[in-house]
């Protein structure tokens, strides 16, 4: 039988779900210390964290495995900032050396095996670490840049253009993940926006010099069911957002492409904007750990129509 909860008990959980994000990062505070010190993040560690920041388990109710994974990214993002410097001086500044410290914290890292509805409708499947600094260098990004994150998740390319000391603007439909952001990003802005809207409705102030994106790849919080143009409209509103000159890299699925038929002349509508300067497919596999198996490509436009729309790079 279920057993109904004390006023005690409900008072606890009340506190729970009101201080959810403080919680959030208290567990993500645990997970960095494990991190630093080289230790695997299995799902009892991860357990114990979460836990021990909300004094109750997720059979209680007081949180879900998506928030728990939610944590572990919130944690890379603490990593990062506080241990960051120290890796880059200790790279030297190659990228290579860089990229390979990383894998070695990514390889730390759980699986997310445990995907919500709300994860699965809104293809909430954030950029794995390597793969965000990796855009990050796409990006070349410089200090003084004004870096926009239209479906910014939990910070992961964000801090990396943190790191290379850019201003943020950050936009996030999802609640939990927004109060994240909040306390992960203080100073940034931070807007609640379908990404397909964002240029009619972020404000006017706004202009970024870089885009760093990883949109739904064919989902729409307003749209039900499967949405194909939705990397598109992302791309689209994203482009119209950006500073002329300006650069914008995007992680789409890998079939968005302009030698693919269905999405060629979606490709001529963007050059009109801005020119298509780099794609390419990615080594398979990179997302599996963030809970999907589909495959994906980076592709970078700097914002300078084509002369010819029609034309793209070999």
């Amino acid at each position: 039988p279920i057993l109904a909860a004390t006023p005690r008990e409900q008072s606890e959980l009340s506190f729970i779900s009101t201080d959810k994000p403080h919680a959030l990062m208290r567990a993500a505070q645990t997970l960095v210390t494990h991190l630093a010190k080289g230790r695997v993040i299995d799902a009892p560690a991860l357990r114990a964290a979460m836990e021990g920041a909300f004094g109750a388990s997720d059979a209680q109710g007081a949180w879900s495995w998506k928030d728990a994974y939610e944590v572990v990214e919130a944690a890379q993002v603490l990593f990062l900032r506080r241990y960051g410097p120290a890796m880059a001086a200790r790279a030297a500044n190659d990228p290579a050396r860089l990229l390979a410290m990383l894998k070695k914290i990514a390889a730390l890292l759980p699986s997310e095996t445990r995907r919500s509805e709300e994860a699965q409708a809104l293809q909430q499947f954030s950029t794995p670490l390597e793969f965000a600094y990796v855009a990050s260098i796409a990006a070349g990004i410089v200090p003084g840049d004004v870096v926009l994150e239209p479906s910014a998740g939990t910070g992961m390319l964000a801090i990396q253009a943190e790191r290379a000391g850019a201003r943020l603007i950050l936009n996030e439909w999802g609640e939990t993940r927004a109060d994240l952001l909040k306390r992960l990003f203080p100073e940034a802005p931070l807007s609640r926006i379908d990404g397909a809207q964002l240029h009619d409705r972020l404000d006017a102030d706004l202009v970024p010099s870089v885009v760093l994106m990883n949109p739904p790849f064919s989902a729409s919080p307003l749209i039900e069911g499967r949405h194909a143009a939705a990397t598109f409209e992302h791309i689209r509103a994203s482009l119209a957002r950006l500073r002329n000159g300006g650069r914008l890299v995007a992680i789409t699925g890998e079939n968005f492409s302009p030698t693919a038929n269905s999405w060629r002349r979606s490709f001529e509508r963007l050059q009109e904007q801005g020119r298509l300067v780099f794609t390419a497919s990615l080594a398979r596999g990179f997302f599996a750990r963030h809970g999907t198996s589909v495959e994906s490509r980076l592709s970078v436009f700097d914002k300078t129509p084509a002369e010819n729309p029609k034309a793209f790079i070999a």
